[in-house]
């Protein structure tokens, strides 16, 4: 799946990151630097004038991740909504429509239902990993899928390299929001997508100390939009957001592996636990999408999903009762976290078609101890 010359874990450390050329230093310097000395009117010193369109740390962190992306080009935003925001302005203008999943993140869709919307986008809910139902909700203004996979919260599978097929012979472009998976599990523009999109707030970053988003494309005229949208409208990572996240995806792929051989562990013992109706986590062999899932991942990832027995009231003392597992959103840190997708991070779909399950609990896995994070959890559910 990987196409470098380079191994992942190599290009994590070594691409965009060679030792700097005036000092020696290792690890990329933060450059915090609002603008740049030139030479002559119009004559930049390294192709730097300005850090809204340009900056040597945010550049090393760009470079780092569309080699680990399979791309020729990375932008690094603020967050991954703003990087969400600029590809849909980037792509589409007023009266264009897009087709979303019916289980997107509560914040990806409340910024297509509530903020893109009003600029004047349509928009359609469609479950992706039904070709029939996309090719159905297909218009002639149709310029983008958005495509989540796996979905949060519910641990949805789709298939990429289907999705871009389609896309194409549509002359509709896909975009891929890898957030939960990484590009260490998974690297959709490989499979056919055109755009990459990643909150690296988390597995990216790693550490729960750092937001922000990045875009990465193949396409050069694509890539030239976005940087051009992300330079008028400014939502750039800082320096030091952009060092932090550099710091975090050196160490993306020894993480991952903790990541996923801890959830593998967890969700074997919850799918025999009397007090959990139903685990969705792609790494069991009785996940709707298994199959698919081993297809085009390299493993299942560190997050899954449980519906608990009990119902609501019970989900929601389970959130209350871990110790180790901490009641907070966000995900993809070093430390377990634990939430209720209902009533935090999807507290927007409430009331919709797209509303998540009451009875559903959400867990990040850490990289702590797997044995005390499962004794956490089955305490929480006596």
């Amino acid at each position: 799946m990987n196409h470098h010359p380079a191994g992942f874990e190599t290009l994590a450390i070594h691409a965009g990151q060679e030792p700097e050329s005036g000092t020696g230093a290792v690890v990329p310097p933060i450059y915090q630097a609002s603008t740049y000395k030139q030479d002559g009117v119009g004559q930049l010193r390294g192709g730097y004038e300005y850090s809204r369109a340009a900056n040597p740390t945010r550049t090393a962190l760009e470079e780092c991740l569309a080699a680990l992306e399979s791309g020729t080009r990375a932008s690094a935003f603020a967050s991954g909504l703003a990087a969400a925001d600029c590809v849909v302005r980037a792509v589409c203008v007023p009266g264009d429509h897009v087709i979303i999943p019916d289980d997107a993140y509560g914040g990806t869709l409340r910024l297509f239902t509530r903020v893109l919307e009003r600029w004047g986008l349509a928009t359609t809910p469609v479950p992706l990993g039904d070709l029939d139902a996309v090719r159905a909700a297909l218009r002639p203004t149709t310029r983008l899928i958005w495509c989540e996979t796996p979905t949060n919260p519910l641990l949805g599978i789709t298939d990429i390299a289907a999705l871009a097929n389609l896309a194409a012979e549509s002359s509709v472009l896909l975009s891929v929001d890898n957030t939960f998976a990484s590009p260490y599990l998974q690297q959709p523009l490989t499979l056919g997508a055109n755009i990459v999109v990643h909150s690296t707030t988390k597995y990216i970053g790693g550490h729960s100390d750092v937001v922000g988003g990045a875009v990465i494309v193949q396409d050069a005229d694509l890539a030239e939009r976005i940087h051009f949208h992300q330079f008028a409208a400014g939502a750039i990572a800082g320096p030091f957001d952009a060092w932090l996240t550099l710091r975090g995806v050196r160490t993306l792929g020894v993480r991952m592996d903790r990541h996923c051989d801890n959830a593998e562990r967890i969700a074997a013992v919850l799918a025999e636990h009397p007090a959990v109706r139903e685990v969705l986590y792609p790494g069991l062999p009785g996940h709707d999408n298994h199959d698919l899932a081993r297809k085009q991942m390299r493993r299942f990832g560190g997050m899954l999903s449980f519906r608990v027995a009990g119902g609501e009231r019970a989900a929601l003392e389970v959130c209350e009762k871990t110790r180790l597992f901490t009641l907070a959103e966000s995900l993809g840190g070093v430390e377990s976290l634990i939430e209720h997708p209902a009533r935090m991070t999807h507290a927007s779909a409430a009331g919709t078609p797209m509303e998540v399950p009451a009875d559903l609990v959400r867990i990040s896995v850490g990289i702590e101890n797997a044995d005390d994070l499962i004794a956490d959890l089955l305490g929480a559910l006596a």
